[in-house]
């Protein structure tokens, strides 16, 4: 296991594929931890803006293929969401290692191609960092970037592995260290991404809220729902069993 740091060189970008793994917004559906604090029906729409954001995110990078993954039931309804601006496609089986096995299944079908899986609330990230996950993947087999909180943002590798994603371990505090176990056991050179949070909890949202009174173009769908919903913000409290 690397920092990115020590790659060197790049695909050509017209043969990356970064794929957001995103489910339609529908109430409880979507980040179901935040409606522990929140209406329900602010997470749905927290969720919307924020999948548009990163999708805005995505689509900025030069000459990247974009991609969503998604279950089967979501597709229609995320294709329309979107105004079918992206491909989507259906993932196969129930669950995210499901998802993200399905991402680099269909996407690395063609032969070494790199693909990137992301996660579908991160649109603050710098678009540096994504452009330094296909860089890293000219040196490496598999890229990850870890959360904070024990979990990753984005994981990529030029050719699908059947094995590499533990269904067990998805959603948990030890699923960054699962996964580099896993390719460690497969034999797999990792680099890494900088570390970065994602929106799970409250504390995440309410850090989220801060940066984007300052920098509301990161993104500006999320930075326009915290104005909306600023009220039931600012009564946020972390739950009791939250990290």
């Amino acid at each position: 296991m690397e920092s990115s740091s020590q790659t060197t060189g790049r695909f050509s970008s017209k043969n990356c594929t970064l794929v957001i793994m995103a489910k339609a917004p529908r109430p409880g559906m979507v980040k179901t931890r935040l409606c522990q604090n929140l209406p329900s029906v602010a997470v749905t729409a927290l969720y919307r803006c924020l999948l548009e954001d990163t999708i805005a995110l995505a689509t900025s990078l030069t000459s990247v293929e974009v991609a969503v993954m998604c279950p089967a039931s979501d597709e229609e309804e995320l294709a329309d969401l979107l105004c079918h601006t992206v491909q989507i496609v259906a993932q196969k089986g129930e669950g995210l290692a499901a998802g993200l096995t399905s991402v680099f299944r269909h996407f690395t079908a063609a032969g070494r191609r790199p693909v990137v899986a992301f996660n579908s609330d991160s649109p603050h990230l710098a678009p540096s960092v994504l452009d330094s996950a296909f860089d890293i993947l000219a040196t490496y087999d598999v890229v990850v970037g870890p959360t904070h909180d024990g979990g990753y943002y984005l994981v990529g590798a030029k050719v699908f592995h059947p094995s590499l994603f533990d269904a067990d371990g998805m959603g948990t505090r030890s699923a960054f260290d699962r996964l580099l176990t896993k390719t460690k056991v497969l034999e797999l050179s990792t680099g890494l991404t900088e570390p970065f949070y994602d929106i799970d909890v409250s504390d995440d949202l309410i850090q989220l809220g801060r940066e984007l009174r300052l920098a509301p173009a990161k993104a500006p769908r999320t930075a326009a729902w915290f104005g909306e919903w600023q009220e039931a913000v600012a009564h946020l409290r972390q739950c009791p069993g939250e990290p």
